[in-house]
């Protein structure tokens, strides 16, 4: 079975995007991004997309941890504060969790633990 570590370099778009993972444990995952040019939208702030990916990441590494491929089936997400710099850390916990399906909230707060945006997701969980 391959670590926490090894399923994030995996990601070849969060790689991409300039995603590291802190933590990680079953239900359980933290992550940051530090801002750059790349990540800002024509209103120079961070783009909204990048901001749902990096909570996204943190959902998929809190729901894969258990060991079980999990994959998404629903996601939303409200964005609160805008930002413009600085770093990102999103936390994502599990709420619920059962056979096949798994809850959980992300929290995706700026440097000052101010919160950006809350993100929800649900994962099925494969039997293989």
């Amino acid at each position: 079975m391959q670590t926490m570590q090894q399923f994030a370099q995996q990601d070849i778009f969060a790689q991409h995007v300039g995603i590291e993972l802190l933590e990680a444990s079953a239900g359980y995952a933290k992550v940051q991004l530090s801002i750059t040019e790349k990540h800002l939208n024509a209103v120079r702030t961070v783009h909204g997309g990048v901001i749902f990916t990096l909570a996204d990441f943190a959902f998929a590494v809190a729901s894969n941890a258990h060991g079980p491929v999990a994959v998404a089936i629903n996601a939303h997400i409200s964005y609160v504060k805008a930002v413009t710099e600085g770093l990102l850390v999103a936390e994502a916990k599990e709420t619920s969790l059962n056979s096949k399906l798994a809850t959980y909230t992300v929290h995706v707060s700026n440097e000052q633990g101010e919160l950006i945006a809350i993100f929800q997701g649900m994962v099925y969980r494969k039997k293989e």
